[in-house]
């Protein structure tokens, strides 16, 4: 069975602060971080808004593409961003 992976972007309420990661899960650790489950820079950031996230059916590549992200330009966070979200919604009601 192959699992998908999600690399995925996360914004503060004024959408000042960004955060990539990696999972196998993305409502699951989603609703970790906006229940602050999880307890490290995105609740010191108050970071919970799904804004961005894309799928990888391997680790490998999910890793890669995280570590593109992460060390990317800001202006390039925001151009992926706006690509498929305009307006900087809340993605997770879409996908829970």
């Amino acid at each position: 069975m192959n699992k998908t992976w999600y690399v995925y972007i996360l914004a503060n309420k004024k959408d000042w602060v960004l955060y990539v990661w990696v999972t196998s899960d993305l409502i699951r650790r989603i609703y970790e971080h906006k229940e602050w489950f999880i307890d490290w820079f995105t609740k010191k950031y108050c970071v919970k808004k799904l804004v961005y996230y894309e799928e990888c059916s391997d680790i490998k590549d999910a890793i890669v593409r995280e570590k593109q992200l992460k060390w990317g330009n800001r202006q390039k966070k925001i151009e992926l961003i706006e690509s498929i979200n305009k307006n900087w919604n809340d993605l997770y009601e879409d996908i829970t």
